[in-house]
């Protein structure tokens, strides 16, 4: 069964996964929609994709969809590792602005849920680096928003040199 940790950010948590491991490796459903219902987790899945990451220092982010399709993910790392970055933007929440940083990893048994409000970005660790999204929204351009990795308002340390990033990042002005 999966357990969920709670973090100091409303509605974001930690989805411990539920691994069964064996002398031929490890078998994990990294997917139960009985645990989100039963839950009360309000998530219907829209779209599954999948990022590999050729580099170590590949930054993703930071990406946002603006109301009315916001988007509520759940992050997996499945080969690699990640520097996993949400900057709340919720405006009457108690951390507005302020970001949320944790390490996934293959085989940690770990994923990220991310609420509607946050934007969302990520810097690979190690080379050949595989990140799977789980996402309640579809994906709409015209609602598309960024944020500038490096943006002094918010303040993100990430723990490697960049070594690949979008020219649509990298282009950024740093404003929402």
């Amino acid at each position: 069964m999966y357990k969920v940790q709670k973090t100091k950010f409303d509605g974001l948590f930690i989805i411990n996964l539920d691994y069964k491991l064996d002398d031929r490796g490890y078998f994990v459903k990294n997917f139960k929609s009985d645990f989100f219902i039963n839950n009360k987790f309000k998530f219907k899945i829209k779209e599954i994709n999948i990022s590999y990451n050729k580099l170590r220092g590949t930054l993703r982010g930071m990406h946002y969809q603006k109301t009315p399709f916001s988007e509520t993910k759940i992050i997996h790392c499945i080969s690699g590792e990640i520097y996993d970055v949400a900057i709340d933007l919720r405006k009457k929440s108690s951390t507005y602005t302020k970001s949320f940083a944790y390490r996934l990893c293959e085989g940690d048994g770990k994923m990220i849920y991310i609420p509607k409000g946050f934007a969302h970005g990520y810097q690979t660790l190690k080379q050949k680096t595989i990140v799977q999204y789980f996402v309640d929204e579809k994906y709409h351009k015209k609602y598309e928003k960024r944020i500038k990795y490096n943006d002094p308002k918010f303040s993100i340390k990430w723990p490697l040199k960049i070594s690949s990033i979008s020219k649509k990042d990298m282009r950024l002005t740093g404003k929402k």
